[in-house]
């Protein structure tokens, strides 16, 4: 239950762009093949299904058969079986074998497919972290969500910022580990617009049902690029930093006060927190830096000391907008975030801050 009333704060806490289309991938059967990899998967499974199928049926047909015609009743006589048929018993072992040989075949080509990357396929970095997925494209762009283009074929270039995850669009027919301390890699083509469902399909933690996706397959580069632009330089505070928690903050906290791997982050600031050692704490602006840049050293009570540290990860404009937006989820200050984004503002009109936007803008990709 806990589970579905954080999917549903996330749902809340989701960035600004509009509501995409249903996930095509709704079915206890395969998914809507969207990937150039469909046409080796899906037929060699088919078949090794109805392969597998003819054998269940036939063996356990047979074993019932004969449970029922020898079974031990009054006046049956126990009668002599043989003990070896040479004929029968190479049929049974050489036949399947060839079965096995056309399944590894099949399978070998196209796992070799997967494999090789087209030498004209374009570069997505795919960074995960407890709970959530970060992609950066060759623009610069960066979302939470995968955007691509139909008929091209991408790269993508895996690192783990924490445990062990893994990489799966069912409609893709593509899988990959993605692992911390080394790069992996995987490429894929999309065939079909739409938009479809990325999963992590290996356990990373408690809200490890919660880390997938959306991956949306667009006709043109001009859709795609529109879909991951983000205005930074023009957007408040507040807004830069609600796309900042999206991306960087959602897969642990809650927008709202429901917790989850960490606590809700709704109507905390001013607030005082219960730390492990027992004592207590104001939720002011020190505290909020220094729970980003040095986390362990203030554990609110009740959580684990499992938060990574963003020394080096985020620049001083990004912890302000970050402070900005968590100011604002609770009532009473929003007039002081408000007040945070005039002031940027007016800093950004008289011309110094373009360059620190510019910083931002790139250290946020």
């Amino acid at each position: 239950m806990l589970n579905f009333i954080n999917l549903l704060a996330q749902a809340e806490s989701e960035s600004l762009v509009p509501a995409a289309p249903p996930v095509k991938d709704q079915t206890y059967w395969f998914p809507e093949a969207a990937s150039t990899f469909a046409k080796d998967v899906d037929p060699l499974f088919m078949l090794i299904f109805w392969v597998s199928l003819v054998f269940f049926i036939g063996i356990v047909g047979s074993m019932i058969y004969f449970v029922i015609k020898y079974r031990d009743r009054p006046g049956h006589k126990v009668q002599k079986s043989s003990s070896h048929n040479t004929a029968l018993e190479i049929a049974w072992s050489v036949l399947p074998g060839f079965l096995l040989i056309w399944f590894f075949v099949d399978g070998a080509r196209g796992f070799f497919n997967m494999r090789v990357t087209p030498d004209n396929a374009e570069q997505i970095q795919v960074i995960a972290r407890q709970f959530n997925w970060e992609f950066h494209y060759p623009n610069g762009d960066a979302t939470t969500e995968l955007h691509l283009v139909r008929n091209r074929p991408v790269e993508f270039v895996m690192e783990s910022r924490d445990v062990l995850h893994s990489f799966f669009v069912p409609a893709f027919r593509q899988k990959q580990d993605v692992v911390p301390g080394r790069y992996t890699y995987t490429w894929v083509k999309p065939t079909k617009e739409g938009v479809y469902r990325l999963y992590c399909t290996e356990y990373c933690g408690d809200s490890h049902s919660l880390m997938k996706t959306n991956v949306t397959v667009h006709n043109t580069s001009e859709e795609r690029d529109a879909a991951t632009y983000y205005p930074w330089e023009d957007e408040t505070p507040i807004n830069n930093g609600k796309r900042l928690f999206n991306m960087k903050c959602s897969g642990c906290h809650n927008a709202s006060d429901v917790p989850k791997t960490g606590p809700g982050l709704a109507n905390i600031w001013g607030k005082e927190e219960t730390l492990a050692d027992g004592t207590k704490r104001l939720v002011d602006d020190n505290y909020f830096r220094n729970s980003l840049l040095n986390p362990g050293s203030e554990i609110v009570a009740g959580y684990a000391n499992q938060m990574p540290s963003f020394q080096g990860k985020l620049n001083d404009d990004q912890i302000f907008w970050l402070r900005a937006y968590i100011k604002s989820l609770t009532p009473g200050t929003e007039a002081e975030a408000g007040a945070d984004t005039k002031a940027a503002e007016e800093t950004n009109s008289d011309g110094d801050s373009s360059e620190k936007t510019d910083t931002s803008k790139s250290d946020a990709k």
